[in-house]
């Protein structure tokens, strides 16, 4: 019969040091978590104080909870915060019907349709994204002036119709070259045009880059503030990162604990969005060819 004593003894120093490597490891990615979410336990926390003892007691143990906070906040604009939720709601969703459609066709037309420049076309795409968005917005803002369409939606939903972000045109470009050309050729002997070809064969496969679309779009144009700001000027308008600046600007320090709270609140559907998606999310991103 064979010793296992030895065997087990010459493994045990080896067996030890992977242990103790792992155990630094994790201990190290558990100090970089609470680092990181500190100020949002932080956040939680200061919703439920009272306003002067948010700055008065930096801890994350409150000496007195209260929902005080929430009560006055949902109304601190002389309005329920539902209508700001409702805003947010209005402008996320149109954002997201127009960048699937318009997206979706620009994306097909450069992957999969032939036509002089389309190389050219397609540069200038991807060189756009690289283009900040405070470059455009003077020129932008002119022009959406002279329509007459400042304080209202259309400056953050009609864009999304015109396929101006190219990210998800880059996103979904990869994702079409994967689908294969026999699909479209088969369809084409059927006597299908592109737009058919495209409607019928070729949506239907993209499903994980129009979610992955779907997801980033939501939680883009949801937590936006800067082109609100520049265009919404009706507090009836507004929508929730513009209100919760609002309340601020309204209330002085007074209404940091409102602030506190209807953040808390209007994070609630961005956590459980991407709770819910993020499968979808990274699937998307790893079938569309994104590294």
């Amino acid at each position: 019969m064979i010793d296992a004593a030895p065997v087990a003894g010459a493994r045990g120093p080896r067996s030890r040091r992977r242990t103790r490597s792992a155990m630094l490891k994790h201990g190290a990615l558990l100090l970089f978590l609470i680092v990181m979410i500190y100020p949002l336990v932080w956040m939680i926390v200061s919703a439920f104080k009272p306003a002067h003892l948010i700055l008065t007691e930096p801890g994350l143990v409150p000496t007195e909870v209260t929902f005080e906070n929430f009560r006055e906040g949902w109304h601190a604009l002389n309005r329920p915060f539902s209508v700001f939720f409702l805003n947010s709601l209005v402008v996320t969703v149109g954002s997201i019907l127009g960048n699937l459609f318009s997206c979706s066709l620009a994306a097909y037309a450069l992957a999969r349709l032939e036509f002089r420049s389309r190389r050219l076309f397609f540069g200038i795409t991807l060189v756009s994204v690289m283009l900040p968005m405070h470059v455009l917005i003077i020129p932008q803002y002119i022009f959406f002036a002279q329509l007459g369409w400042v304080d209202t939606y259309l400056p953050l939903l009609i864009p999304k119709l015109l396929a101006t972000d190219a990210f998800f045109i880059f996103l979904m470009v990869q994702f079409i070259r994967g689908i294969p050309r026999d699909l479209d050729r088969a369809a084409a002997i059927d006597g299908a045009g592109p737009f058919r070809i495209f409607w019928h064969v070729v949506f239907p496969l993209m499903r994980p880059a129009l979610v992955t679309t779907t997801i980033f779009t939501f939680i883009w144009t949801w937590n936006d503030f800067f082109t609100p700001l520049i265009y919404l000027t009706s507090t009836d308008m507004y929508t929730v990162p513009v209100a919760l600046s609002a309340m601020v600007s309204s209330e002085s320090q007074q209404g940091i604990g409102m602030l506190f709270a209807m953040s808390l609140v209007s994070l609630l559907p961005v956590i459980l969005f991407f709770v819910f998606a993020q499968r979808y999310l990274i699937r998307g991103m790893v079938t569309s060819g994104l590294k």
